[in-house]
C-alpha cells in the first residue's frame, strides 16, 4: 500500500491510497472465508462452499470483489492516516478511483483535520498570581474562628448587629391565597437565626439590624419561589451575641497542642503560608493556560467542540452513576436548567479545545520533542497504574493506534512546563513574584 497526503481548502487533507493487486486478493480471500463460515448453502458443509457457488449467490465475481473492497477500505484508510501522520477530526469522504472491477485499487479520502492555530506573543506572557504573603489579619481571623468554637451565646440589650443570634416569631401573609384558599401559612415560632446569613427571607437582615429585643417589625418581601409578595410580621424575642474567650496562653493551651498563643500564631501562619503556596502553584498553571488561550483568535471547528462536550457529558454521567444519581437529579440539586448547564459545559469544552490547540502550536514553535527514555518512563508509569509491564502497554497502544497520542500528550505536558517556567509572574499589586516563593518546603510538607 502507498499513501500520500495533500492539503485542501477548508482545513482538509486529501489522502491518495494505492493498493497492490495482491492486497486486494488478500481482502477478497478474507471475505470468502467469512462468507463460507456464515452463509448456509444446501448441499455444502459450512466452510466448504466452492468459490464459484459463493460468487453466484453474491451476484457474480464483480459483486463479491466490490464487497471485499468496501470491507477492506476502512482498514487501509486507518493505515494511510497513520503512515501520513494525518490528524483527522471527522469522518472521511471516500471515493474509489480505480480497480473496482479488476487490477490494483486506488481510492481518495478527503477529511477535515485538526487545525494549526497561531499564538503570537507567547514568549512575553504575564501572569498575575494572588498574593503569597500571609497578613496579620488572616492569622487573627483564624484565631477568632478557633475562639468561636469555644465561645458562649450571651443575652444583649443593645441594638442588633450582623452576626448576632436572634430568636424570632415570623408570620407571613401571601398577597394571593394558595390552592386551599389559605393566605396565612408562612409561620415559624422560636426560630433561631444568625443575622447577616441571608438565609430565610429577602430583606430580613436589613430590617433586623438596629432593632432590639421585644421589637415587632413589619415589611413586604417578594418571594421568587411563590412569584408573589408576602407581608411579614416579625417579633424579636431575644438577642444574643457570641462571647469569645480571651486570646491568651491559657486559652491557647486548652484549644490547641501549643502551650502559648505565640506558638499557636506561628503554626497558623506557617500553615496558611503552605496553603497559599499550593494555591499559587495551582493558579500559576490555570492562569498560564488562560493567558495562552487568549492568544488563539482562529475559529475552532465545531467537530472538536462537540467531541469534547460529549466526552465531558460521558464522564459526568459515569461519576453520577457512581453516586447513585442521574443527570436530571444533578440538575435539580444544582438548581440549573439543562440549557444553562449545557451552555456552561460547552464554554468549558471550547476553552479546553483552544488550550489543546495552543499547546500543540507551542510544541511546534519551540521544537519540543519526547526522547525514547521519556516515552519509556511514561509507558512504565501507565503500566504501573494498569498492573501491566511497559512492553505490553506499548504493544496494546500500537495495535490500537494510540501510541502517537500518548507521545503527543507528553510533548504538550513538556510544553506546558516550559511555558510555566517562562511567563513573567506578578502579584495583584504588579510586583514581581519569585518562583522560589512557589516552592513548598519539603520538610514542612512531610510533617503535615
Amino acid at each position: 500500500m502507498r499513501a500520500t497526503a495533500a492539503p485542501e481548502e477548508g482545513n482538509k487533507v486529501r489522502l491518495t491510497v494505492e493498493l497492490d493487486e495482491a492486497e486486494v486478493d488478500e481482502a477478497l480471500a478474507e471475505v470468502l472465508r467469512r462468507l463460507a463460515r456464515d452463509v448456509r448453502v444446501p448441499g455444502f458443509r459450512p466452510g466448504k462452499v466452492p468459490r464459484k457457488v459463493m460468487e453466484a449467490r453474491m451476484g457474480g465475481a464483480g459483486a463479491l470483489r466490490g464487497e471485499a473492497i468496501r470491507e477492506a477500505i476502512p482498514d487501509f484508510y486507518a493505515r494511510a492516516v497513520a503512515d501520513t501522520e494525518t490528524d483527522p477530526i471527522d469522518q472521511p469522504d471516500i471515493d474509489i478511483t480505480a480497480g473496482e472491477e479488476s487490477g490494483p485499487v486506488s481510492f481518495e479520502a478527503v477529511v477535515l483535520v485538526r487545525p494549526t492555530v497561531s499564538i503570537p506573543g507567547y514568549g512575553g506572557l504575564v501572569v498575575t498570581l494572588p498574593s503569597l504573603a500571609v497578613s496579620d489579619d488572616e492569622v487573627e481571623a483564624q484565631i477568632d474562628r478557633l475562639r468561636a468554637t469555644s465561645g458562649e451565646l450571651v443575652d444583649v440589650t443593645r441594638p442588633i448587629q450582623t452576626g448576632d443570634q436572634v430568636t424570632l416569631d415570623i408570620t407571613g401573609v401571601r398577597s394571593e391565597p394558595d390552592d386551599d384558599g389559605d393566605d396565612n401559612d408562612l409561620t415559624a415560632s422560636d426560630f433561631l437565626y444568625e443575622v447577616g446569613s441571608d438565609g430565610v427571607v429577602p430583606g430580613l437582615d436589613d430590617q433586623l439590624v438596629g432593632a432590639k429585643a421585644g421589637a415587632t417589625i413589619t415589611f413586604d418581601s417578594e418571594l421568587e419561589a411563590l412569584a408573589q409578595t408576602v407581608a411579614f410580621t416579625v417579633e424579636v424575642k431575644d438577642v444574643k451575641e457570641l462571647s469569645l474567650p480571651d486570646a491568651d496562653d491559657t486559652w491557647a493551651a486548652e484549644a490547641s497542642e501549643f502551650d502559648t498563643l505565640a506558638e499557636l500564631r506561628t503554626d497558623i501562619s506557617e500553615r496558611l503560608q503552605q496553603r497559599k503556596t499550593v494555591e499559587g502553584q495551582m493558579a500559576l498553571q490555570q492562569k498560564t493556560v488562560e493567558a495562552l488561550v487568549e492568544l488563539v483568535t482562529e475559529e475552532i471547528p465545531e467537530q472538536l467542540v462537540v467531541s469534547e462536550l460529549r466526552e465531558r457529558i460521558h464522564d459526568l454521567n459515569h461519576r453520577l452513576e457512581g453516586q447513585g444519581m442521574n443527570l436530571g437529579q444533578f440538575l435539580g440539586v444544582t438548581g440549573r436548567s439543562e440549557e444553562e448547564f449545557l451552555e456552561e459545559l460547552r464554554a468549558g469544552a471550547l476553552q479546553s479545545v483552544k488550550a489543546d490547540l495552543a499547546l500543540r502550536a507551542l510544541v511546534e514553535a519551540e521544537s519540543i520533542e519526547l526522547t525514547d527514555d521519556e516515552l519509556d518512563e511514561e509507558l512504565a508509569a501507565m503500566g504501573a497504574r494498569l498492573d501491566m509491564d511497559a512492553a505490553t502497554v506499548r504493544s496494546q497502544l500500537e495495535q490500537a493506534g494510540r501510541l502517537s497520542a500518548v507521545r503527543s500528550d507528553r510533548r504538550k505536558a513538556k510544553a506546558m512546563r516550559w511555558l510555566m517556567d517562562s511567563v513573567e509572574l506578578i502579584d495583584e499589586d504588579g510586583s514581581p513574584v519569585s518562583r522560589d516563593d512557589l516552592m513548598v518546603n519539603q520538610g514542612e510538607e512531610d510533617s503535615e
